[in-house]
């Protein structure tokens, strides 16, 4: 008899004992996440932007708009529902700031005790689009210092979180307020541009600090937005190939990663002093930085020779996109944002997205979590909250009714198949712990 026929005559042939703790047999990951803190990180958000529109007349928000306020609790039930774990949750920052020193924590502590009494972990949102009247708008250079509180005073209320976003989508907050028009101060200019973009990361910079201080082992989840101008022209213009540039301008201040030369010179030529530069360019925040991507088909845009605009969805996607700044930065990655307005279109649009995703896992690179974005329809973003339309937006994995959408069965399914899966490879051995950060140097 061969080896292989003894084998089989005293153990059998496969399935053998010991194998449910690993080798032949052992598990594949599936089934819901357990809660472990070596499982990747699924996640689901509840939307909470709140510019102003309309000249500072207008406060859009969200929270209040789909109903949140009113049904936070049924809201909060229905991530447990779907078997999430983790929340990307933004606490209204222009309420409860209400001057220096001044704050009112009474949604907040409700809303926030019961994602505790949920168990779920909050990624929480500090500052979504908006600031509180008495600060005005982007264009205040004393925001970072006020923020920097505010950060503090969240800290040391809610002790027991330790995943933050400080700033969401830093580089589409200064756009879409000082370049595109659209919300806050709602201007067009470079320089306004530039005012308000280093005013927000030197806000979470300021802010992260101040977290650390009270929270020194804070993960920091910085979600921003992964986008791209593809433009169908022999001769690329000087506009569109700067437009590609600036993308990266906010994690390249906040990582204090050096821009290219022609970006360096668009921020001293519109505002920006060296001393301020060289301050962005002296160190990271402190705490585990690990850098979140938003990615819609919306941000993929087409420009034709005669000038012409079309969203592409996706002719890189996120993989591609995302790639570029992991390059870029070497960060941890977190799909931290991805929904479609069509609700027949979502379960296969969060398909492409987790392939999109295992793909990135396999060739190596650190993905830590993905997030289906939002938990509930939206409103009005079809126009970027620029216009008061209450048109909903079908985009939640639930109505606003809080019925499912076609897109929550299929989240729950990838769940189901995928949810017990590790942060990274054998990530039992690796767990988050409550050490601080300490390394401050990538090797």
């Amino acid at each position: 008899m061969n080896f292989l026929s003894h084998i089989k005559k005293h153990f059998g042939d496969g399935n053998y004992a010991g194998d449910e703790f690993g080798g032949g047999s052992g598990h594949n990951g599936s089934g819901l996440p357990s809660g472990s803190p070596s499982n990747f990180m699924f996640a689901t958000g509840i939307e909470c932007s709140y510019p102003t529109i309309q000249n500072g007349k207008v406060r859009r928000d969200q929270l209040r708009e789909c109903g949140h306020y009113d049904r936070y609790k049924e809201d909060i039930g229905l991530v447990k529902e779907m078997g999430l774990k983790v929340l990307r949750y933004g606490l209204p920052y222009y309420s409860i700031h209400q001057g220096p020193g001044k704050f009112d924590w009474e949604f907040a502590d409700l809303a926030m005790a019961e994602i505790k009494r949920q168990g779920i972990t909050p990624i929480l949102d500090l500052m979504h689009f908006g600031v509180p009247d008495w600060l005005g708008n982007y264009q205040n250079p004393e925001l970072p210092v006020h923020f920097a509180d505010y950060c503090a005073a969240v800290a040391e209320r809610y002790p027991w979180v330790r995943y933050y976003t400080p700033v969401n989508e830093i580089y589409v907050t200064a756009r879409h307020s000082a370049k595109d028009g659209l919300w806050n101060e709602q201007l067009k200019d470079d320089k306004a541009f530039v005012t308000a973009l280093k005013h927000t990361v030197a806000a979470s910079i300021m802010g992260t600090q101040q977290i650390a201080q009270r929270r020194n082992d804070l993960i920091i989840i910085q979600s921003e937005s992964a986008e791209y101008i593809h433009e169908v022209c022999a001769s690329p213009t000087a506009e569109i190939n700067l437009h590609n540039e600036l993308r990266f301008l906010s994690l390249d201040l906040l990582y204090a990663h050096a821009p290219i030369a022609d970006v360096t010179l668009y921020l001293l030529d519109n505002g920006m002093t060296r001393e301020e530069y060289k301050w962005f360019m002296a160190g990271q925040p402190p705490g585990y930085q690990v850098m979140g991507n938003d990615y819609y088909g919306r941000n993929e845009k087409i420009k034709l020779p005669d000038g012409q605009e079309f969203n592409s969805m996706d002719v890189l996607g996120w993989y591609q996109i995302t790639k570029e700044y992991y390059n870029r930065y070497h960060k941890p990655v977190m799909h931290t944002e991805t929904n479609v307005f069509e609700a027949d279109d979502a379960p296969m649009w969060l398909w492409k997205q987790w392939i999109n995703l295992m793909r990135m896992r396999r060739d190596g690179t650190p993905v830590l979590g993905f997030t289906w974005y939002s938990l509930i329809d939206q409103i009005d973003w079809d126009s970027g909250l620029a216009e008061l339309n209450n048109r909903v937006n079908a985009c939640g994995l639930y109505d606003l009714d809080r019925k499912p959408r076609p897109v929550a069965a299929a989240y729950q399914a990838l769940l189901k198949e995928f949810g017990q899966i590790t942060i990274v490879p054998y990530g039992q051995l690796l767990e988050v712990t409550d050490q601080p950060a300490r390394i401050k140097v990538e090797i």
